[in-house]
This record gives C-alpha cells, sequence and structure tokens, in this order.
C-alpha cells in the first residue's frame, strides 16, 4: 500500500486520459494517471487507424496508444497500472483508492474510464477481437471494402452500423436474435432500399472460425433459436452492436449520471456537477465513439481542470 498526492489525478488511460494528462503535464502540475485495467482503452481493439490526424500510414490502435503513453511519459506523467474502485468526492482533497489498496488523495479529478464494448462472451470470440471482430464500424469498416460482413444486432447502433458498413462492404450480414428489428422505422427503412444488406432473424452466433496461430477471422456459425437449424456464413468481418456500458459504477450515487450510467456535464464543458471533478472521452458522450473526439474532449477536461485550480 502506498499513499500518492497530486493536483490532478488522471482515471483512464484511452486517447482522453493521455491527452488530459499531457495537457497538465504542460502546465507544470505533475499529474498522475491510474491506467485501469484496460489500458489504452477501447482503441486498443482497432485493427487499423489511419482516420487519427497526424498518422502518416494507419496503425493497429494499440500501437497508437503506445505512442500516447510514451508522449505522457516522456512529459512526466506518473502513470501506475492499477484500478480505482472506490471514490470519495464529498471530501476534500478527494481520495481515490485501488485494486492495489493504494490510496490517491488530489485536489482536482479528471474522470476518462471510458464505455466498454459488450461482447458476446463465447469462448471463440476473444481471439479475433481486433483481428476480424471490431466494435466501431467507423473506426474499421473502410478496411473491409469489397468484403463479406456481418453485424450483430438488431437496435439502432447496429442498423446504423450496417448502412454504414454497405458504403464499403460487398454484402452486410445482420444477425438478429429475434424475429423483428427494435431500430426506428425509419433505420429499417433505409437497410430495406440497400440490397446488399440482408438480415438472419431468430439467429445468434454458435462459433467463431478462422485461423488462430495469425488470427483471421474467416466465418461464423449460427443457430435458429426456433428450428436449432445450423448454417455456417463465411465472412470477413464481424461488428458486435449490442452496446456499451459506461465505466462509472463507482460514481454512482456521488456525480449526476444520465439514465444510460453517462456522466453528465455542463454544456460545452467537461464540468460535472461537482466543483474540481472533470469528465471527458465516452464516459461522457455515448454518440460520438472517436479518439479524436475523446482526447480532444480530454484537452478541454485538463484546461477546465488547470483554470479550476489557478482559482
Amino acid at each position: 500500500m502506498a499513499e500518492y498526492q497530486s493536483k490532478i489525478l488522471i482515471i483512464g488511460s484511452g486517447p482522453a486520459g493521455y491527452t488530459a494528462a499531457i495537457y497538465a503535464a504542460r502546465s507544470g502540475l505533475n499529474p498522475i494517471l491510474v491506467s485501469g485495467t484496460e489500458i489504452g482503452g477501447q482503441l486498443t481493439l482497432s485493427e487499423d487507424v489511419e482516420n487519427y490526424p497526424g498518422i502518416e500510414h494507419s496503425i493497429r490502435g494499440q500501437e497508437l496508444m503506445d505512442i500516447m503513453k510514451k508522449q505522457s511519459l516522456n512529459l512526466g506523467v506518473k502513470i501506475i497500472n492499477d484500478k480505482i474502485v472506490e471514490v470519495d468526492l464529498n471530501n476534500r482533497p478527494f481520495e481515490c483508492s485501488s485494486e492495489n489498496h493504494n490510496v490517491f488523495y488530489t485536489q482536482s479529478i479528471i474522470i476518462a474510464t471510458g464505455a466498454s464494448a459488450k461482447w458476446l462472451d463465447i469462448s471463440s470470440e476473444k481471439p479475433y477481437r481486433g483481428f476480424g471482430i471490431s466494435v466501431c464500424a467507423t473506426c474499421d469498416g473502410f478496411f473491409y471494402r469489397g468484403k463479406n460482413v456481418a453485424v450483430i444486432g438488431g437496435g439502432n447502433s447496429a442498423i446504423e452500423e450496417a448502412l454504414f458498413l454497405s458504403n464499403f462492404a460487398s454484402s452486410v450480414t445482420i444477425i438478429h436474435r429475434r424475429d423483428s428489428l427494435r431500430a426506428e422505422h425509419r433505420l429499417q427503412q433505409k437497410i430495406a432500399n440497400k440490397p446488399q444488406i440482408s438480415i438472419k432473424y431468430d439467429s445468434v452466433v454458435e462459433e467463431f472460425i478462422g485461423t488462430e496461430t495469425t488470427p483471421k477471422l474467416e466465418a461464423i456459425k449460427i443457430k435458429n433459436v426456433k428450428s436449432d437449424k445450423i448454417e455456417t456464413i463465411n465472412v470477413d468481418g464481424v461488428f458486435i452492436a449490442i452496446g456499451h456500458k459506461p465505466n462509472t459504477e463507482i460514481f454512482q450515487n456521488q456525480l449526476e449520471l444520465d439514465k444510460f450510467g453517462y456522466i453528465k456535464t455542463q454544456p460545452n464543458s467537461c464540468k460535472t456537477n461537482i466543483e474540481g471533478v472533470f469528465a471527458a472521452g465516452d464516459v461522457k458522450n455515448p454518440e460520438f465513439r472517436q479518439a479524436i473526439i475523446a482526447a480532444g474532449s480530454g484537452a478541454i477536461a485538463a484546461m477546465e481542470a488547470i483554470r479550476w485550480l489557478e482559482k
């Protein structure tokens, strides 16, 4: 067990967290960043990134996050690989306790814990995460130009993903466990006008098939829940769109959250309902899950925290 004190504590190590740390460090505030269990955040699951400014050639999401981490360390950010499991925002300085029994006392907090994608959690899924299985069509869809892909889900997010992918892929198969989609009627009308989009109703994924030595997804095995019929579909990629869950459990009953659990912030700001506590990235923004937007949000949070500390 160790005790740490800082002017700014950053919780989370995705684009928002690292960017906030970089800005805070350049202001001479010696920030501490606690990485969490998903070091690098959701971006580490992206197969290739080529829409992040300043990156000349496409790189894996993990590589981009490694670059951000090195930049943070070079500027003097203290990074601790640990997970905050309890916070006390009722007293000052704020107190945060970690999984490894470390205690952090801080004058301000930037929360960048992100939102975790919901996976199918079947045994054959994990080897292909980031190697054919994605949770972000906007991030990875371009790499499936002229290929066959599948989208798992039947809500608005799944249909929006399918529509986006239809701009690149030669075929998009929507796999939905129910006999009708849950998406809004206007979205269902749109896919009806897309001949390359088809739907497998009453179906669930039983298995992901491919090569594991050099991970490459090649097919999925699906089962009809009514007839128990098994079918194998050849695909180059699968996009899972069954929702995201904001990582805000430890802030319940302390910060204002919306009905989905995302942190509420003031308009055009990263300020929460508690002075000195800021939120950045996907943990407060369920609509645009993009690295550049999260990074920009991290910069705003840091600058607002710096101004607040100066007062």
